[in-house]
């Protein structure tokens, strides 16, 4: 989950705009989406293996996507007012955050949505074993970890919420392991946001976010502060999401491979839409989405780009 890490995990997303379920019972959505993503990042496995300088900008690499989304959910209690829920959720993959989730929902009579969620495979992925190895092929290994969520949706019936997360980071085999680069981390996640209605159909969500990213390696810790705005609007039966984000990171430490502190820079904007009863099918809905992100770091190994394009159909039952 990119927004909660800033690992290289890769985001999808439809249009969406979050109500109660209608009824007791089970509920859900399945979706495929085709495309296209393209990526540049000297930690991107796909990339080349190889590398003579820490000097040199990371190779582009691009790969056809498919990419099945859903998730399915119980809603039961007077007022239908609890949920138990599993999959990617709509509110977080509007926004352009994948997040496979088991979670449980609960409204109060204040008002407040109470989401508490575990996050078995956000963490999940691939990097090298020494990132920074030079002229020797570098060896892939495995990143794991669990993720924990706490949201707290329209407090006291307000338009503010708050998210914050606790995850654990493992990297096996970890050849920056006992250096300042050591890479295994607990990061914790705080995002304030505020929704703003503008008409009946279109509101926009800015919102504020802090990262502390605690790693065996000061030299990769680092705390990041960041601001993102989305605007939410729906005319017909068209509705489209567009994300706009900035994040800034501040590492504790100079590395001794690099002498020189890290900064990070990273903007990110996303766009997502949804044409529902597609082709007349009542449960079936198009769905489209794009999304580009870039990372400039005072450091020019840790230079990322990456985008995506797809397309998909969307079944709600």
């Amino acid at each position: 989950m990119k927004k909660y890490l800033s690992l290289p995990i890769l985001c999808f997303a439809m249009p969406v705009f979050a109500q109660p379920a209608p009824q007791k019972g089970f509920s859900g959505e399945v979706s495929l989406n085709a495309g296209i993503i393209s990526s540049t990042s000297n930690f991107n496995v796909d990339g080349d293996a190889t590398i003579s300088s820490l000097e040199n900008k990371a190779d582009s690499e691009s790969e056809g996507l498919i990419a099945p989304l859903g998730n399915v959910a119980y809603t039961f209690g007077e007022g239908l007012k609890q949920q138990i829920y599993f999959g990617t959720t709509r509110e977080d993959i509007a926004v352009g955050t994948l997040a496979v989730q088991l979670g449980y929902k609960h409204k109060l009579s204040s008002g407040t949505e109470v989401d508490v969620s575990f996050l078995p495979t956000v963490i999940s992925g691939e990097t090298w074993q020494n990132p920074y190895e030079l002229n020797t092929p570098r060896q892939e290994t495995d990143i794991s970890g669990n993720a924990y969520r706490l949201q707290l949706n329209s407090i006291s019936g307000s338009n503010f919420s708050l998210d914050l997360a606790f995850a654990t980071t493992d990297v096996d085999d970890d050849l920056t392991a006992g250096t300042d680069l050591a890479r295994d981390a607990d990061s914790y996640y705080a995002k304030g946001s505020y929704r703003l209605t503008l008409s009946r159909t279109s509101f926009v969500s800015p919102s504020v976010l802090y990262i502390q990213h605690d790693a065996d390696g000061s030299a990769s810790s680092f705390d990041a502060y960041g601001a993102e705005v989305s605007w939410f609007n729906i005319l017909g039966r068209h509705s489209l999401v567009l994300t706009a984000s900035y994040t800034q990171r501040d590492y504790d430490s100079a590395s001794t491979l690099f002498n020189k502190k890290r900064s990070d820079d990273e903007f990110s904007l996303f766009a997502a839409y949804e044409y529902p009863k597609f082709m007349g099918w009542k449960d079936w809905s198009f769905i489209s989405f794009a999304g580009y992100g870039d990372t400039q770091s005072n450091l020019t190994f840790y230079d990322e780009s990456s985008y995506l394009f797809a397309v998909g159909l969307n079944y709600k039952f």
